[in-house]
């Protein structure tokens, strides 16, 4: 299992905070396309994804969202319906159904809970993850040595705050997709092809 951390200093913590126009409603489109990005296949979805996103944003901050689709069994009772179209929606209701003080499953595989980033990043520390952070001056992807079940953290448009940068840099291994600097989105299917091709 392969898991994705996005975290966005600006994407809105509550249902009634996201607007018609997402990149006003804090970017929330960044993170959407990473939703897509996550999981989505021509013609199939990932089973091998685990997706955090980390939102910042007004009002309410931090929200803490996890998303590991369930694929099978009747839609509506044991899954529901994930499309590229409905990523907002899907989003929007997890941001309503929070409850404060409790890690609360809204649908079969998705969670919502008050939990800020560096506490996610430490829980999966504390598992033995393997734990990487989408870095330009970090060492090549394709050259570094990466174990089953690793973990990547990537940020928004405005990237990560450098509080927690810093302190990620002392935890986390710091790589490169490349010379460029990708969307969010991309990155996230760079390093999903990568790990596809060694079979991670």
């Amino acid at each position: 299992m392969r898991e994705f951390i996005y975290y966005s200093r600006t994407a809105p913590t509550a249902g009634q905070a996201i607007k018609e126009d997402l990149m006003k409603s804090g970017r929330l489109d960044i993170a959407i396309h990473s939703v897509i990005a996550s999981f989505f296949l021509s013609h199939k979805m990932r089973t091998d994804v685990k997706l955090h996103l980390i939102f910042a944003g007004p009002p309410d901050p931090v929200k803490h969202l996890e998303m590991k689709p369930v694929m099978e069994g009747i839609t509506g009772i044991d899954k529901i319906y994930l499309s590229k179209k409905n990523v907002q929606d899907v989003i929007k209701k997890m941001l309503y159904k929070y409850k404060e003080g409790k890690k609360n499953q809204v649908f079969p595989g998705y969670w919502i809970e008050k939990k800020n980033f560096m506490e996610v990043v430490n829980e999966l520390i504390d598992e033995g993850k393997q734990v990487f952070i989408l870095d330009a001056d970090g060492q090549d992807i394709r050259e570094v040595d990466i174990k089953p079940n690793p973990v990547f953290i990537l940020g928004d448009h405005r990237g990560l705050p450098d509080k927690e940068y810093k302190r990620l840099k002392k935890l986390a291994t710091p790589v490169t997709i490349g010379p460029n600097t990708y969307f969010a989105s991309h990155t996230v299917a760079i390093v999903n092809n990568e790990l596809d091709r060694r079979g991670i």
